[in-house]
């Protein structure tokens, strides 16, 4: 794990800080990676907390990440930053559950379950050509550094994975589903080389969460600034040459400015027109709590998926099976995910995934407590093939002079890009 101080001189001089906007992941691994460096850096976020879309609140003792959220342990950025011993992250098991046509089909990974293997290839996810292939791509993801991954001609993901081999069966009961889910947009339309990239990181690392919640990773980021590094409730209005304008009327004189938001957030502070290109993926998670058991058949620590993407149910996550922390002694937490909606209605949607639910797992599902919902409209920056490519990445940093940006918007939709991205500005800034 790095220090968080450097003896590495850097080449930064003015004795302005470096004003950071937005205390996303982008922006606080920006910060700790100038203070590395020996660059003083001053972050300012005009929320109330850290963490940008990675935060968790607490309600009734129940740990509810804002969205549905996991940590890819593989992720390069993450390993070379985070600590993950403290962050206590706790695993998932390598594959799903999928709910087709009242049935339960389990694909597990037998990289990580030898034993599982036989029990695979019997699935009727897929035929058994589909599960050699499946064996196929991960050897070919493995064998590609990241950068090669990115540099590979891109397509649509199901392009891809029909020009692989792949058949219908295994599209409609695992890919759809599952990087479905990962996407946010069910016609895997995104590139097919983050397709590979999130493929990789899937059966290379763990998917895990933090035993404290999503949120504590922006927190232990946080943790390596000084407390005076950070300003909340802090909202800027406009931007002008090298000096910040905050909405009270004052102003910061900074020697270098980083915009950790999202395109449309920093055209505004800029007075520049919104991009045109920028669209997002949605989501809406909806959490339920209970004090009855729930069938066996949930109590694996897999993901749930359902083949049937009309339905208000796609995603079903059973977090505190996972993350015991998440609930309350006693209580069980269950988190439910639906792609696509444009607006919702919160007591509505709660009713139909009750009734979805009835159908998997009995009438106790309407004796589930609804704790909260969060509808997401910019979850992930959307990420056709016409957008993928990373060979200009240090030229969509850099803004103007002493002006850059960064974040998971600037290249592919992910936290590992988001920190990325912050590392990168930093390297900029150290050489200015």
């Amino acid at each position: 794990m790095p220090a968080n101080s450097s003896s590495q001189s850097a080449a930064y001089s003015s004795s302005d800080p470096v004003v950071i906007v937005g205390a996303g992941l982008a922006g606080l691994t920006c910060a700790c990676y100038l203070k590395q460096a020996g660059i003083k850096a001053l972050v300012i976020e005009a929320t109330d907390g850290v963490g940008g879309r990675v935060r968790t609140d607490v309600v009734d003792g129940f740990l509810l990440d804002r969205g549905f959220q996991i940590l890819l342990t593989a992720y390069p950025e993450a390993q070379q930053l985070l600590n993950y011993a403290d962050l206590d992250l706790k695993s998932f098991r390598s594959g799903a559950l999928i709910r087709h046509q009242a049935e339960w089909l389990t694909l597990v990974n037998p990289f990580q379950e030898p034993l599982s293997a036989f029990r695979v290839l019997a699935s009727s996810v897929g035929t058994i050509g589909d599960k050699l292939r499946i064996v196929e791509l991960i050897r070919r993801t493995q064998s590609l550094s990241v950068s090669e991954l990115f540099q590979q001609t891109p397509t649509t993901t199901l392009a891809f994975l029909r020009e692989y081999g792949f058949s219908d069966q295994i599209i409609e009961r695992f890919f759809r589903p599952f990087f479905g889910g990962v996407f946010l947009e069910d016609g895997l339309t995104t590139s097919s080389n983050f397709f590979e990239f999130c493929f990789r990181m899937f059966f290379t690392g763990e998917a895990a969460v933090p035993a404290k919640g999503i949120g504590a990773i922006a927190d232990q980021l946080a943790s390596r600034l000084s407390p005076d590094q950070i300003r909340l409730s802090t909202p800027v209005s406009r931007i002008e040459g090298n000096t910040v304008h905050l909405t009270t009327g004052d102003t910061i004189n900074a020697g270098a400015i980083v915009l950790a938001v999202d395109a449309a957030q920093a055209a505004a502070l800029l007075g520049r027109p919104a991009p045109a290109d920028q669209s997002f993926n949605h989501t809406t998670c909806t959490y339920f709590a209970t004090s009855s058991e729930l069938p066996d058949v949930s109590k694996q620590r897999l993901l749930l998926l359902n083949t049937n993407r009309t339905a208000m149910v796609h995603n079903v996550a059973i977090l505190s099976d996972v993350a015991p922390a998440y609930a309350p002694a006693g209580q069980t937490l269950i988190s439910v995910s639906t792609q696509g909606l444009v607006t919702t209605n919160a007591t509505d949607l709660t009713e139909r995934i009750r009734t979805e639910l009835g159908e998997w797992f009995g009438e106790a599902v309407k004796t589930w407590r609804h704790l909260r919902t969060y509808h997401i409209p910019q979850a992930l920056p959307a990420y056709p093939p016409d957008r993928a490519g990373t060979d200009a990445i240090h030229e969509l940093l850099k803004l103007g002079e002493n002006l850059y940006q960064c974040g998971d918007q600037t290249t592919y939709p992910s936290l590992n890009a988001a920190m990325q991205t912050g590392r990168l500005v930093a390297e900029l800034i150290k050489k200015q």
